[in-house]
């Protein structure tokens, strides 16, 4: 019989990286946007990184690992009212629960726009997106105004409501939510089926990462 020290592969290893590098390349944009002059260069070789590992994630949350597939955290909002009652099912307890996953798809959706804006934003300075000369001005300039205040504040104000939870389950609750993210196992006592993560799945995330990147990279030498 399962017993509480018991575990399951939770999130594969092409997730577990997404997620590190992400937190890398997040926290390398928003430092090099406050330093700004020279330091923009690389602010768009960090957005260009988001870009890429967003678009990645968005097919790995369709062909990936279990727990990471988008359709293990769809949830209709009677669930989501349950749980807020307290009527959690199981597989609340490994996964993304109602409200990660809600704190994931906002924060996907949050860096999606604030990339896309970036691309055709001019600070009329130095720092140009690549594909700002195919829209308007009128288009460049409500894109730099969004990218530049509400988009990077609500960036930051979800980070920090991550960062919050994370806490909150840490010292509230004694879950530790990082460990999974690092070691990619959860403790589970029943008998949900684990992520697949093997050497075929990682082949496969590398073929698609590539893949994604050589899109981005396409992309960007439109521009150029």
């Amino acid at each position: 019989m399962p017993t509480p020290t018991d575990s399951i592969r939770v999130w594969d290893l092409p997730t577990r990286l997404f997620h590190w590098l992400l937190v890398a390349a997040v926290t390398g944009s928003v430092v090099t946007a406050q330093l700004g002059g020279n330091a923009m260069v690389w602010h768009f070789r960090f957005g260009f990184a988001i870009a890429t590992l967003l678009l990645f994630r968005l097919v790995w949350g369709v062909v990936g690992g279990r727990w990471s597939r988008f359709a293990s955290f769809i949830y209709s909002p009677s669930t989501v009212m349950r749980y807020l009652k307290g009527q959690g099912r199981p597989e609340h307890a490994i996964g993304h629960n109602p409200l990660g996953a809600a704190s994931v798809f906002a924060m996907l959706v949050v860096l999606i726009a604030q990339v896309s804006t970036g691309t055709i934003s001019d600070d009329e300075i130095a720092a140009v997106g690549p594909f700002a000369k195919f829209v308007s001005n009128a288009t460049v300039s409500a894109a730099t105004a969004y990218h530049k205040g509400y988009g990077k504040l609500m960036l930051i104000a979800l980070v920090a409501l991550h960062v919050g939870a994370i806490l909150f389950y840490w010292f509230a609750r004694r879950s530790n939510l990082v460990k999974p993210m690092l070691v990619g196992d959860k403790p589970h006592a029943g008998t949900l089926p684990g992520s697949r993560d093997d050497a075929v799945s990682r082949l496969s995330a590398a073929v698609v990462f590539a893949a994604c990147a050589t899109l981005v990279t396409w992309g960007v030498s439109l521009g150029g």
